[in-house]
């Protein structure tokens, strides 16, 4: 996953019928719904309040849900443009939902976008959260809640694997390219090696392949 703004850099020209300018990195999307300031604002805040409040496990977890929210259904951004946000988002310190909340946002409506999404992303697990400290040691030591709580587990396996595989295909990974994610995967798994750094490399690689070896592409 982490190299998955390398993969579409090298593949840009193949996806998009027209240059991307530097412009475009944070600037509204030409295929966004069209929505007033004051309908956007509301909209989005309810739907990554939505996303916040109903994803279990959070980061990650949450990836798949904010992509069909924000490009398949509100259209609000381009695929090709998400995988890079979440790129970005992944190299970038902080929480990840809270940095992908924040530069949708943001690739809307600008600040104001971004601080009405990031309040509706972190709003609810900051009221859930505050509720759990005030009753913790009640609840906690029941049984039923234990065995519940060791139930969802397997299941935010799946929420962050799920759109791994999703981006993977969105990202254009084929033969000739799928030894970078299991290289990078191997890097950070039994290496260690900080994400920031791969994310680095990968772009820089994807630059330098597109520019020197197939600039075409």
């Amino acid at each position: 996953m982490y190299n998955i703004r390398n993969e579409v850099l090298s593949e840009n020209n193949k996806i998009t019928s027209h240059p991307r300018q530097p412009s475009d990195d944070l600037s509204p999307s030409p295929n966004a719904r069209p929505l007033t300031p004051k309908g956007f604002y509301w909209d989005a805040f309810k739907t990554f309040f939505k996303i916040g409040a109903f994803t279990l496990g959070g980061g990650y977890a949450m990836l798949s849900i904010i992509q069909n929210e924000v490009v398949e259904k509100k259209r609000w951004i381009p695929k090709e443009q998400f995988i890079d946000l979440v790129a970005v988002a992944q190299s970038c310190p902080g929480v990840f939902a809270a940095n992908i909340s924040i530069f949708v946002g943001y690739k809307m409506r600008k600040t104001s976008g971004a601080l009405c999404t990031c309040l509706g992303a972190v709003l609810p697990s900051f009221l859930i959260i505050l509720c759990i400290a005030l009753f913790f040691h009640q609840f906690m030591d029941i049984p039923w809640i234990a065995a519940m709580f060791r139930g969802i587990r397997p299941a935010v396996v799946a929420l962050i694997a799920a759109p791994t595989f999703q981006l993977a295909k969105d990202a254009r990974i084929n033969l000739t390219n799928c030894w970078i994610p299991v290289v990078t995967t191997l890097l950070i798994w039994l290496l260690g090696v900080n994400p920031v750094y791969i994310i680095i490399a990968a772009g820089l690689g994807g630059f330098l392949y597109g520019k020197f070896i197939k600039p075409t592409e």
